[in-house]
């Protein structure tokens, strides 16, 4: 099916398993023929773009909702054996590969062009990935998108290209910098905390540095992370006031946080996205056709 792609850039933060409001948001986008010829995402939005860019509009709601009670998904068992809290092999290998197949060849194949950051733990700096860098591979797609997703305490770094990588989201957790900086016409970004919110200084450093002892570039970025956060919601809202932007968020995360093992509660913050998204339409074509 031919599909008309819009020249916008499509900005997706992370929040872990807050990103089902993403979801939601990106089904409702399918829905409407909505294709955006650049996508940008970080951590859980990288995940959430990549199937968007696939175009497989209910794999997101499946992998993010239907596997949290399973201990291969998510285990603190194992956290406290000192291995991952999220099963990484089981969700980047084994449940693309076998269980909600993942469409590598439409993912590749796409017009689209896709950004995921990784974070250099060493260095401590965003590195950015353009699909066709890697979309060749499909043992590098996983990886890929396994080290945007690795959170820091929670899980190993990864190692890719000669770098050691985690969480896109710690270096640069809402990439309209990068989106900007490509010079897209239009920019639609897709948050996943309410108005008003402010992030606070992490209180988690000790367990970064205990966990993670030789990656002092990720503690860098960590120590300032709420600063350039908050930086950038004000730089959002700037824009937004002026008309320079279209932002999507939702109203309420629902109770649900980076970690999230209420599949209702999963449900209801999916819907939620997926009916914002509907009551915005309107406002965001007319942004997307001015």
């Amino acid at each position: 099916m031919t599909r008309n792609f819009i020249n916008a850039g499509l900005v997706l933060e992370g929040g872990g398993l807050r990103g089902v409001f993403t979801s939601g948001v990106l089904r409702r986008l399918m829905d409407e023929g909505l294709w955006f010829a650049s996508v940008y995402g970080v951590s859980m939005g990288a995940c959430n773009g990549a199937n968007y860019v696939a175009s497989q509009p209910e794999r997101n709601r499946m992998v993010n909702t239907r596997f949290v009670n399973d201990s291969r998904y998510l285990s603190w068992r194992r956290l406290l054996r000192g291995k991952d809290l999220f099963g990484m092999q089981f969700i980047f290998q084994t449940v693309p590969r076998e269980i909600v197949p993942f469409a590598y060849d439409s993912f590749r194949d796409s017009p689209a062009r896709f950004w995921v950051g990784v974070t250099d733990c060493i260095e401590g700096e965003a590195v950015w990935l353009e699909k066709s860098d890697f979309a060749d591979s499909g043992e590098s797609v996983d990886t890929v998108f396994q080290a945007t997703a690795s959170l820091p305490v929670i899980s190993a770094p990864v190692h890719y290209a000669g770098r050691i990588v985690m969480d896109g989201g710690i270096a640069d957790p809402i990439p309209i910098r990068k989106c900007l900086q490509h010079g897209d016409a239009k920019q639609v970004l897709v948050l996943t905390q309410p108005a008003g919110f402010v992030k606070q200084p992490s209180k988690s450093m000790w367990a970064c540095r205990w966990r993670h002892p030789d990656l002092a570039g990720m503690h860098r970025l960590l120590a300032h992370r709420h600063e350039v956060y908050n930086a950038t919601l004000a730089l959002i809202e700037s824009m937004q006031a002026r008309g320079e932007v279209f932002v999507i968020r939702p109203e309420t995360t629902m109770g649900v946080g980076r970690i999230c093992r209420t599949p209702k509660k999963l449900y209801d913050l999916y819907d939620h996205g997926y009916f914002m998204a509907e009551s915005r339409m309107q406002s965001l074509r007319a942004y997307l056709e001015s």
